[in-house]
């Protein structure tokens, strides 16, 4: 018996399932806080943009301390986001989502899920990117291109990135 291949097969086999667990939990929290902020939109209609606060009330008494106000309407943001767009990019957490919400241009938010999945970016990295303002650097006929893709790369539009 080969007791370093087998410890190394375990282990690896661990490593597997903890990557396929993380990315069926994110998956999961993305389309739960997408089908959230749906509902809470729909509220809104009816109830009036009071409806987050009353839920966030009695959701944080009777779940949890992190459904407040802010996490709701952030729920809320991320479905208008995705309304507008945006794709949702299983692969990129909720706290990648939580940078882009801010953001009013789709196409820079397009772009910045575009470079996060391609360079596989942490939040911080993502964060730093929009704070250095990389979108808004690049030159008007990369962003035409960017809009107007079609059988273009991300590697042929930036290369420079990637």
């Amino acid at each position: 018996m080969n007791y370093y291949n087998e410890i190394k097969n375990l282990l690896l086999d661990n490593e597997i399932i903890k990557r396929v667990k993380d990315y069926s939990k994110n998956k999961n929290d993305l389309d739960t806080y997408y089908n959230v902020g749906k509902m809470l939109a729909e509220a809104g209609k009816h109830y009036g943009e009071g409806i987050i606060k009353n839920y966030s009330i009695k959701l944080m008494n009777e779940v949890d301390k992190k459904y407040n106000t802010t996490n709701l309407k952030r729920y809320r943001q991320f479905y208008w986001l995705i309304q507008k767009g945006a794709p949702i990019g299983h692969q990129l957490s909720w706290s990648h989502y939580r940078e882009l919400i801010p953001l009013k241009d789709i196409n820079k938010v397009k772009y910045y899920i575009t470079i996060c999945i391609y360079q596989n970016l942490t939040r911080d990295e993502l964060k730093s990117r929009i704070k250095n303002r990389e979108y808004e650097r690049l030159d008007d006929d990369t962003k035409l291109k960017l809009i107007n893709k079609e059988n273009t790369t991300l590697t042929d539009l930036v290369p420079n990135y990637i």
